[in-house]
């Protein structure tokens, strides 16, 4: 902060107006330099500099606003002016603390970047968006692209060769298996991993669909073992949870869509049929479904019915008949002996 005293000088002058001083006159002595009083003032505004505080650049004294303006970089994130460190990147200037990834906001003054599609990311986001496009993984240790088969383990995916078998030693490979290696503590909080070979023989079944360990409880259908939550409906994919299941074909189907997709569907109300099936005329119908065309007097296996249309008819009904329809019915039966023949 330059100084303001009175004294006499002879052959000196003001720094700014190139004059001389009076006897007793205020001088501002900034850094060897003389100045008047009302001389002393910002090479850009011309006012007094605020609190005597200033800026000096290229022989010119400016104010901190002015200095800002003229001369300061304005990051590039929040606008403001940079004062001390400034970050030169991606074309722009930056606060070190406004210097952050874009994808997982963690700053990169320190950690360094990598240019990404216009972006700045640090190392990690970078290899999950190259792995993204790749469509693969990124391991969980060392951060790179998983070219193979990924390990699972404690819920992140991870290169098999960064593990080894629990048991024998041997470098894993991802069909290496997780097991919780004692009763009582957290999922994950005490898991290990071992080869294919030293599980088996821990004699633990593993799952049919995720072809992890089964360490609780099990279910055995198919010819496999399952989680309970992975035994699952191959139509709609809704476990099971001990409800009732159908096989056909090797997969396991609910009540619902088993009937959907091989069962039967009533002939009148085309819902499928869940208990008895009445089978007539090649059709199938709900027990109680089963009823005369022209009357809707319900029928059953006992009651005696004929075929006509394709529909059936109580005896009551066709005995109303025209006695010309029911010869012809007649020769109809005898031409197709398999049809329902009338009286």
């Amino acid at each position: 902060m330059p100084g303001v005293t009175e004294m006499s000088l002879d052959h000196m002058s003001c720094s700014r107006c190139r004059e001389g001083f009076v006897a007793h006159e205020k001088i501002v002595n900034s850094n060897g330099e003389l100045w008047h009083p009302q001389c002393f003032v910002c090479a850009q505004c011309f006012r007094p500099f605020p609190d005597g505080i200033f800026y000096e650049f290229e022989g010119y004294k400016y104010c901190e606003h002015d200095f800002h303006v003229l001369f300061a970089p304005c990051c590039g994130k929040c606008g403001e002016f940079v004062i001390g460190r400034v970050i030169k990147a991606m074309n722009s200037n930056w606060h070190p603390q406004c210097f952050r990834c874009e994808e997982c906001n963690g700053e990169l003054a320190d950690a360094g970047f990598i240019k990404c599609q216009g972006r700045a990311l640090c190392h990690t986001c970078n290899a999950n968006v190259k792995a993204g496009v790749l469509g693969k993984h990124i391991c969980h240790q060392c951060h790179g692209v998983i070219d193979d088969k990924p390990l699972r383990f404690r819920g992140e995916l991870y290169h098999p060769y960064h593990f080894n078998c629990t048991t024998c030693g041997v470098e894993l490979n991802s069909e290496a298996r997780e097991v919780r290696s004692r009763p009582g503590y957290a999922a994950n909080e005490m898991n290990e991993l071992y080869c294919l070979r030293c599980h088996d023989k821990m004699g633990i079944p593993i799952c049919g669909a995720c072809r992890r360990p089964i360490e609780e409880r099990v279910v055995t259908a198919l010819g496999k073992h399952w989680h309970v939550e992975h035994f699952v409906c191959a139509k709609c994919e809704k476990p099971f949870l001990g409800h009732r299941h159908y096989e056909k074909k090797g997969l396991a189907y609910c009540e619902t869509h088993y009937h959907q997709l091989f069962g039967n569907l009533c002939f009148v109300c085309n819902q499928v049929i869940s208990g008895d099936v009445f089978t007539a005329l090649n059709k199938a119908w709900c027990v109680h479904h089963f009823a005369c065309a022209f009357c809707d007097q319900k029928m059953n296996q006992k009651t005696k019915f004929f075929e006509f249309d394709l529909k059936p008819a109580c005896k009551k009904c066709y005995d109303k008949f025209p006695q010309e329809l029911k010869k012809r019915m007649r020769r109809m039966y005898d031409l197709n002996p398999k049809r329902i023949p009338p009286v």
